[in-house]
């Protein structure tokens, strides 16, 4: 009974910090409108990011007044807050948004999320991402071009056009690989030989790289798990029974495996999805001497 007062509790602490940091973050976005110059709005969207480290300080306060976690988190020790940054992760809960924020928030740029396009709907939480930037994406199947050929491309316009917000702000760009959480049952369907991952997909990542490849000082490669609380880490860290949750950051060049025409270059395309799937691997390695 003590654990689903504590998670209503925490809960209603989250809720009302996200909106209250929402609500400041759209206010700034209004006022950003109405300046005149671009470096003006610049000093908004920095103001706005302060925004979202408030809110992600505020979440880490809230869950430790009730989780004593034990947290091991090792590599990236030379990364800076002035950099540009694309972070790719594994993806387990929404846990994840929370651990990357509180991990990262005073060792690089606040990190930006790529969205669907659904949440932009949601209340608060899709304003304030749209305020703050983040790319919200509308994805095309294959199938679906195939019967709409003229929607092809549009994809990596709208990646462009979202990256070229970021190109005089230092950013980090989180693109969680697997596309979607993952689950035993997930990982059962996909038959990829992955124990601890799904498939990697190779597309949202080129996207990102196509545009603004040239401009990313390094990869920043994190592998997260909650060894302790597998089944429903969100709920476990609501209630306050997260017990440990481990961060290994890799930081990967940004060199010739990764800058191509993905999109044209068949070779190079392969060459990619070979790199993307080496990194693939070694993650379910490390996962499996984590869990161990």
């Amino acid at each position: 009974m003590l654990a689903y007062l504590i998670f209503i509790f925490n809960a209603f602490l989250v809720i009302l910090n996200s909106a209250l940091c929402s609500v400041a973050i759209c206010l700034i976005a209004v006022f950003k409108v109405l300046l005149p110059t671009a470096r003006f709005k610049a000093k908004a969207t920095e103001v706005a990011n302060k925004v979202m480290w408030l809110w992600a300080t505020v979440n880490a306060k809230i869950l430790a007044l009730v989780n004593r976690v034990e947290w091991d988190v090792q590599g990236g020790e030379n990364l800076k807050k002035e950099g540009w940054y694309l972070l790719i992760s594994n993806h387990l809960s929404w846990t994840d948004i929370v651990v990357l924020c509180c991990v990262f928030k005073d060792r690089i740029p606040m990190p930006k999320f790529f969205l669907k396009q659904q949440l932009l709907y949601v209340p608060f939480i899709g304003m304030a991402c749209w305020a703050l930037d983040m790319p919200f994406m509308r994805r095309y199947s294959r199938e679906y071009l195939i019967r709409n050929p003229h929607k092809r491309g549009q994809d990596l316009a709208t990646t462009r056009r979202s990256c070229a917000k970021f190109k005089h702000t230092p950013t980090t760009v989180v693109n969680y690989v697997e596309g979607t959480r993952f689950t035993k049952e997930k990982q059962r369907k996909s038959r990829v030989g992955y124990q601890y991952l799904l498939q990697p997909k190779s597309g949202g990542i080129a996207y990102t790289l196509a545009a603004m490849g040239d401009q990313f000082e390094s990869i920043i490669d994190v592998t997260l798990a909650y060894p302790e609380n597998t089944d429903k880490p969100f709920k476990d860290i609501l209630m306050g029974r997260m017990n440990k949750i481990v961060v290994r950051v890799n930081v990967l060049p940004v060199d010739e495996r990764v800058l191509g025409d993905y999109f044209n270059d068949k070779p190079y395309k392969r060459q990619f999805q070979q790199w993307l799937g080496d990194v693939w691997q070694e993650k379910d390695q490390l996962l499996q001497d984590i869990h161990k």
